[in-house]
């Protein structure tokens, strides 16, 4: 027996209003702690303004619980007998509705209190009252499984056919939540563990029971009570069967189908029974479905087949399924996306690789507004990425503005996709409808990091091309990269060609020595664009240096001696006397360090 409860009786009936009024006050954090104290844990993912209570918090100021009333339905919630007794002696009237006008019983049915809901009964509690979502106590009773309180209710004379109506009234100054918020806060504010969609307007005691799959309800209401008349389809057209498959519930999909309730019909959305499991990736619920379906292509009103809508969900287990039953991997939907653009858009690497594996079409005959290695590098999916490019899919396909993917890396400023991209092999030189070159979209977009990859890149295939190198079997002893250099080996003369461009390059020296190094003035100009001052040409010639060692390095000539031999070359003859002493002067001090 529950001896808080005992005391709070005691103190009502002796003390009165004091304690009823403070009960009233914490009310709303006893229902906190109540729903905490329940061992679902899907409550602890719902976000705080979406938690239990939102609505009564809303309208605080309508309360239209009397104190001891609002104890009363307390004591239902936790199945205080003891409680519930003394206040009924003291003549509560146990059918007072709160702000949600919901009677005690709602709750004692919602949680399954047998004893509650016995002695609210024996006390002529009402059975018809809707709350201000429409839903009954059989409704409940259907929805929190209890056959045994279902039983009760019926014999009570509840309406078994009642529907609900989700947002029917709204008690004045509250706030409107959206509608799937309200579903959501009405399982929740009931006890109830909601899951996404479960309630809809129109839904009766069997759609209830079908999704929550309690299978003892539809054998009672259909068998017993020859309720078949309440397989009707609900607002959203889904009848108890496609609840279920929805639900991914295989005990109720056989039930259903052993009591002739299964149905090949759609909802509004153009949805079958196959199509909301597969959207929903419940695997053993398609084998079942799979075993009594005719067309396992059928289009939603969106053009989607329940193959689509699995690879769409991520679910690879389920579009196997789907797959080997036969379905056609390459149906796309009405806007012309395909499943492997979906599964593309939504980063799901380990789908990708199984839609390749499985010779999905890479490039639609209608052409997309983005291709699939497009969306991959728009999400960011460095890893579809590359399994796009290792699959063979074109690395310079246009989208609808002629761009590349690498058009569209740069402007997004994206270093390890520009990377992923340069070292694939793609062509540098093409423009989009604005005839800009992916060097140009990124200088314009201030990504000077890029800019510099690609003026390497650019510089680097020059010369391989030049020396009849072939461009994916580069031939040096230093990994491909484009990306910044950070490597030990070269931090001395990285140290050099910092000094060189900081304290020693005047205004409009380092682009004489770029082009003397065969820099385009495309490549000039875009290391000029990013420009942040008077001072901004030491960082530009320390970015064309760093650009040149790039190139050296790849071409396995000593960066240090060959420096000298171009600040001769270009005229610089005292810097590089300079370069000289320096490498001089380090060189010395490597060795002291190795002796030391």
């Amino acid at each position: 027996m529950d001896l808080a409860g005992r005391a709070r009786g005691h103190d009502a009936t002796v003390g009165g209003l004091l304690l009823a009024a403070a009960a009233a006050a914490k009310g709303l954090r006893e229902d906190l702690r109540g729903a905490d104290a329940l061992p679902w844990r899907a409550l602890s993912r719902i976000p705080k303004r979406e938690r239990l209570g939102e609505e009564d918090t809303a309208v605080a100021g309508h309360e239209l619980l009397l104190p001891n009333e609002r104890s009363f339905q307390n004591a239902a919630k936790s199945n205080n007998l003891d409680l519930m007794e003394k206040l009924s002696e003291n003549k509560v009237n146990i059918n007072a509705v709160n702000n949600m006008n919901r009677t005690a019983l709602h709750f004692a049915v919602g949680r399954s209190h047998l004893s509650a809901v016995d002695f609210l009964l024996k006390h002529k509690a009402r059975v018809d009252v809707a709350d201000k979502h429409g839903l009954t106590v059989i409704h409940l009773a259907a929805w929190s499984g209890s056959l045994e309180v279902m039983l009760m209710l019926v014999k009570a004379g509840a309406d078994q056919r009642a529907k609900n109506q989700v947002g029917m009234w709204v008690t004045p100054g509250q706030k409107l939540l959206p509608h799937h918020c309200r579903r959501e806060e009405v399982l929740r504010s009931l006890f109830i563990s909601p899951t996404p969609g479960s309630l809809q307007d129109g839904m009766n005691a069997l759609h209830f029971a079908a999704q929550s799959n309690h299978v003892r309800i539809v054998e009672y209401l259909i068998q017993d009570l020859h309720l078949k008349d309440l397989n009707q389809p609900d607002e959203k057209g889904r009848k108890p069967f496609l609840l279920a498959a929805e639900r991914g519930h295989v005990e109720m999909i056989e039930k259903l189908t052993f009591l002739n309730l299964h149905t090949s019909e759609k909802d509004k959305e153009g949805n079958t029974a196959l199509h909301l499991a597969a959207k929903h990736g419940h695997s053993p619920a398609v084998q079942v479905l799979l075993t009594q379906w005719q067309d396992i292509n059928e289009m939603n009103e969106n053009g989607e087949t329940p193959f689509f809508l699995s690879v769409e969900g991520g679910h690879e287990e389920c579009s196997k399924v789907l797959l080997t039953a036969g379905s056609d991997i390459n149906i796309p939907n009405k806007l012309n996306i395909s499943s492997l653009q979906i599964a593309t858009r939504n980063g799901h690497a380990s789908l990708v690789n199984f839609l390749l594996s499985e010779n999905v079409d890479l490039h639609q005959k209608a052409e997309p507004k983005e291709s699939p290695l497009h969306l991959a590098v728009i999400n960011n999916h460095i890893m579809v990425v590359n399994s796009l490019l290792s699959a063979q899919h074109d690395i310079d396909i246009l989208n609808q503005k002629q761009q590349t993917p690498l058009h569209v890396a740069a402007d997004c400023g994206n270093v390890e996709l520009v990377e992923t991209l340069l070292k694939a092999g793609c062509d540098l030189k093409a423009v989009d409808k604005q005839g800009k070159t992916a060097l140009a979209v990124a200088s314009r977009s201030n990504h000077s990091l890029v800019v510099d990859m690609l003026i390497k890149a650019e510089r680097y295939y020059a010369w391989r091309e030049e020396h009849h190198e072939s461009i994916r079997d580069p031939s040096t002893g230093f990994p491909l990269t484009f990306k910044q250099d950070h490597s030990l080996e070269t931090r001395h003369i990285r140290t050099l060609l910092w000094g060189l461009a900081y304290h020693q390059l005047k205004a409009n020296e380092w682009q004489r020595l770029a082009r003397s190094w065969n820099f385009t003035d495309d490549q000039i100009r875009a290391i000029e664009a990013q420009w942040s001052g008077n001072e901004s040409f030491r960082e530009h010639g320390h970015r064309a240096l760093l650009i040149w060692l790039h190139g050296t390095l790849m071409t396995q000539a000593d960066p240090a001696k060959h420096l000298y031999e171009e600040l001769v070359h270009a005229g610089f003859p005292k810097l590089a006397e300079k370069t000289r002493h320096f490498k001089s002067k380090t060189d010395s001090n490597s060795k002291k360090c190795v002796v030391s």
